[in-house]
């Protein structure tokens, strides 16, 4: 794993590969030549295998960090302070039919929620909780979730917690959040809620490190080209004909171009400046 392993708000990334179970497949023949294990690869149509890859990736990476891994690795890099000011205040609709957009969204306003629990004033960050509550809501989640999205906001308003107890809390929260709704809304949601937070922590981070000139924080918190990677190929496989094409086209030029900045062994002030530009293009068409 990457040392700071985080972020792209929300980004970590667990390397796959070959599992122990599928060393050992091999067993030795009398003469000490090892058997290949026999193909049991289904026979599937190339797009289902596709699917199912997706999905299996999806396992494997941790896309939604803990809010406490994420405050960790902002300090670390000296732009935790700050965030807060550079959200942007999105009105998003929630009562729309179409539920991927929605979870987009609520993905997006996950990410302000999580970034700035640290240092958002509180009525700034109960509304983002409350924004998070009807997105989540508007998913099909069940009432704990609406329930302990209230309780934490009334210890917010009511200063019963300090900000540190509030990021115990929310970890927490995130440990439960995920699994839930993916139970309650099915699987496909997920990806489209983590899309959605790692675009706008994406872009949050970028604006902070643009304006703290801290460039250097970029090669610990923006360099995960594999993070774009996996979504790139859930957009082209997943969304390939569910999303506008206009959205579509869009989402798959900025992945592309930020996985290439990705793949550099630094970043420059340019680089930094295009993911944020990048970033923005997608976010508006939200």
């Amino acid at each position: 794993m990457p040392s700071t392993t985080l972020l792209l708000a929300l980004a970590l990334f667990a390397c796959g590969g070959e599992t122990a179970s599928e060393k050992d497949q091999a067993t030795a023949q009398p003469n000490g030549q090892p058997t290949p294990a026999p193909d049991t690869t289904p026979s599937v149509p190339p797009t289902a295998i596709a699917v199912a890859d997706l999905r299996a990736e999806a396992e494997n990476i941790a896309l939604v960090p803990s809010p406490a891994e994420m405050q960790k690795a902002l300090e670390k890099a000296g732009v935790a302070g700050g965030l807060s000011a550079l959200v942007t205040d999105r009105a998003f609709k929630m009562d729309v039919a179409n539920k991927d957009i929605v979870a987009v969204r609520t993905g997006v306003l996950l990410a302000d929620a999580l970034l700035t629990v640290k240092d958002a004033p509180k009525e700034q960050l109960v509304a983002r909780l409350e924004k998070v509550k009807v997105g989540m809501t508007a998913l099909g989640a069940g009432p704990d979730i609406a329930a302990t999205i209230d309780e934490l906001n009334n210890k917010i308003m009511n200063d019963v917690a300090s900000r540190d107890e509030l990021l115990k809390e929310l970890d927490e929260l995130h440990g439960v959040m995920i699994p839930e709704i993916k139970y309650e809304a099915g699987e496909r949601v997920v990806p489209l809620i983590q899309a959605g937070s790692w675009l706008e922590g994406s872009n949050l981070i970028s604006n902070a490190i643009l304006t703290s000139q801290k460039i250097e924080a970029a090669n610990s918190l923006l360099r995960q080209p594999q993070v774009a990677g996996y979504f790139l190929k859930y957009v082209q496989v997943e969304g390939a004909d569910k999303a506008p094409a206009e959205v579509l086209g869009q989402l798959e030029t900025t992945l592309k171009k930020l996985q290439e900045i990705a793949s550099k062994p630094a970043l420059s002030t340019a680089d930094v400046t295009e993911i944020k530009a990048q970033t923005d293009s997608v976010l508006t068409l939200l």
